[in-house]
């Protein structure tokens, strides 16, 4: 059984500490754990991992943000993996620093990546694993604190977090999205 588990981001050393990116941070993290690592290929950088008898295809696109969904497309073909199988790890305003949460399907909330993948798979039916990373910013201030920096609060609570993603991650794979959501929403 095959996995493709996408985390969102920008390419480039001056987004790599951002809130922008956790998608990378996230998948990077699940990555070391299988022990992988990630090599550059067509459209993103790409590992293989196993788990449990799965294979898990998990690439950072490196497409910049709001054209993901190419890449997701690209590999999702490339790799012959439906829908059921993807998963999206992406940062969310719209809930508090660090918390977690999985869904099914869902509206883009504004997310650019989002937005470009629904409009590439023509679907808004594919999992994601949103990564709470709050909404302390003025009005017309979002895109400046998405992509800044962590404040250090967050910078000594972020380890745990990505570790509680990870695991997230590795439940979709072996438990399924239903059972995943229940162990491992709001955490």
């Amino acid at each position: 059984m095959k996995f493709l588990v996408i985390g969102l981001g920008n390419p480039g050393v001056e987004y790599s500490e951002t809130r922008h990116n956790i998608g990378f941070k996230a998948v990077e993290k699940l990555v070391r754990d299988l022990e992988g690592s990630f090599v550059s290929a067509k459209l993103a950088d790409r590992s293989e991992v196993k788990l449990k008898g799965r294979t898990l295809i998990v690439i950072k696109p490196t497409t910049y943000m709001n054209l993901s969904g190419k890449s997701v497309n690209y590999w999702m073909q490339l790799e012959k993996i439906q829908r059921e199988n993807i998963l999206v790890v992406t940062d969310d305003i719209s809930l508090p620093f660090g918390k977690i949460r999985m869904k099914g399907k869902g509206s883009d909330g504004g997310h650019n990546g989002l937005k470009d993948i629904q409009a590439v798979l023509n679907s808004q039916e594919y999992a994601r694993l949103r990564f709470g990373v709050g909404n302390v910013f003025s009005p017309g201030k979002q895109s400046d604190y998405v992509l800044g920096k962590w404040t250090s609060d967050e910078q000594s609570a972020l380890s745990e977090r990505i570790e509680i993603a990870s695991e997230a991650i590795k439940a979709f794979v072996t438990i399924g999205l239903g059972l995943a959501m229940t162990q491992w929403n709001n955490k």
